[in-house]
């Protein structure tokens, strides 16, 4: 039946017309509907209406009184009326637009697990990981890993070596479709003029077309940042790093060598500090950063 209004909260029920105690013992009698107060039963024993609050008193379906009854006494009661029932809802019914507001306090347990395939319109990141060369753990999704710990600087000769701390075995997470690399470090001149050849490499192999050089003239000192990217996806390419897949570790590093002798660098270093030459040795730790996009 339609009805104008908010919709109730509560149900109605139906008021049963008697109900027989007969049997029962002592000051207790227990009825089988839950009543509001004492006046919503009228409680006649031996046909003798008994005095609400006075005689008798409930609360819900527990009645004490305040005289025993045997076993042998004529017991039952007339339902005025009942107790105030509340409506519960069957599972899976309250929708969305019945909900106005919830406590914070109601929000237990653990949360399912977020993939963000139905999220749109935030970053396409999937993970970075970012170390400083401290020789410590750093754990990101797809695992945990250790970085080097760069305590001298490197002087660079004439032979590509590898860059310390450059290093990294590195398995991206399911669904990345490009990873950059990048390892940020300090440049220095040991000879006035330097020019310094840098190498990208994957597995082994170099990626010629991330091939650089830096070149530096007259004593000068800069934080170089060296990147590449490394595509996922389609026919597997040497020359620009991109991979068909990868499921498994891969090592990826850089390798550097001076132009000549008289052209020389060094790494993780820097020759003038606090308004004064500095020959001490002082470490600059380098920085390696990977991120997997997706």
């Amino acid at each position: 039946m339609a009805y104008i209004g908010n919709q109730q909260t509560q149900g109605f029920s139906q008021v049963p017309a008697k109900q027989d105690l007969t049997g029962a013992t002592g000051t207790s009698l227990t009825l089988t509907h839950a009543v509001a107060s004492a006046e919503g039963i009228d409680l006649f024993i031996n046909n003798v209406r008994q005095e609400p609050t006075t005689a008798y008193s409930v609360v819900g379906t527990a009645v004490t009184l305040t005289g025993s009854v045997a076993a042998s006494d004529d017991i039952y009661v007339v339902y005025n009326s009942l107790a105030l029932q509340t409506t519960v809802p069957p599972d899976a019914s309250v929708s969305d637009a019945k909900i106005v507001s919830m406590s914070a306090s109601k929000l237990t347990g653990a949360l399912p697990a977020i993939d963000g395939s139905n999220l749109t319109g935030l970053s396409n990141i999937k993970e970075q990981l970012a170390m400083l060369c401290d020789g410590n753990n750093y754990t990101v999704p797809s695992g945990t890993y250790t970085a080097a710990n760069v305590t001298a600087q490197q002087v660079m000769t004439n032979t590509s070596t590898d860059i310390i701390g450059s290093s990294i075995s590195y398995t991206p997470p399911s669904g990345t479709t490009m990873v950059m690399y990048e390892f940020r470090f300090s440049h220095d001149f040991t000879d006035t003029d330097t020019i310094t050849h840098i190498k990208s490499f994957i597995d082994g192999v170099e990626v010629t077309s991330q091939r650089q050089s830096i070149q530096s003239y007259s004593a000068f000192n800069l934080e170089y940042h060296h990147t590449f990217l490394i595509p996922i996806g389609g026919s597997a390419d040497t020359a620009t790093g991109r991979q068909s897949s990868w499921t498994s570790a891969k090592t990826l590093k850089i390798q550097a060598r001076s132009f000549s002798t008289v052209y020389e660098a060094e790494f993780h270093t820097f020759r003038n500090w606090d308004g004064a030459t500095d020959t001490s040795g002082q470490i600059r730790k380098p920085q390696l950063i990977i991120t997997a996009l997706g």
